[in-house]
């Protein structure tokens, strides 16, 4: 299989904020509230991808699973991170800006913010998907 070409990309702190948000998307939360901010590829198609999510604060992501590698990096705020399929506060990292973590394939991790919104950039293969470890927090269930 060849290696999928990146086309050249610069984007400013303007450009990104001009981007349009979303909610949910593929690869998100689909949490009222989060915003999703594609800067590169298609999440839904092969190929790279690079997207923003914008979380308000108190906000928790149940545990859930990516068909794809991601690989992110914590821009602002403060993220608590965990891997394993029920969200335990004890079992979270706090990870504030320029923090990375990595959300491998197949792999349960889930999240949550603290007193102020949290901005993550996400980078992956696609096609990506979430799967909920509890078909409860699946979107259409909430």
């Amino acid at each position: 299989m060849a290696a999928t070409s990146l086309r050249p990309t610069r984007l400013s702190v303007a450009q990104v904020d001009a981007l349009g948000r979303a909610q949910g998307g593929a690869g998100t939360s689909q949490l009222h509230g989060v915003q999703t901010t594609v800067l590169f590829g298609d999440p839904d198609a092969p190929g790279p991808y690079a997207f923003e999510i914008r979380v308000p604060a108190h906000t928790r992501i149940a545990a859930h699973t990516h068909r794809d590698n991601r690989t992110a990096l914590v821009v602002s705020g403060e993220w608590h991170f965990g891997y394993g399929e029920a969200m335990e506060q004890k079992a979270t990292q706090k990870l504030g800006p320029g923090s990375f973590y990595t959300e491998p394939a197949g792999e349960a991790h889930f999240a949550f913010t603290g007193d102020e919104p949290t901005v993550v950039y996400i980078t992956g293969e696609g096609p990506t998907n979430t799967h909920y470890v509890s078909a409860a927090d699946e979107p259409e269930h909430r």
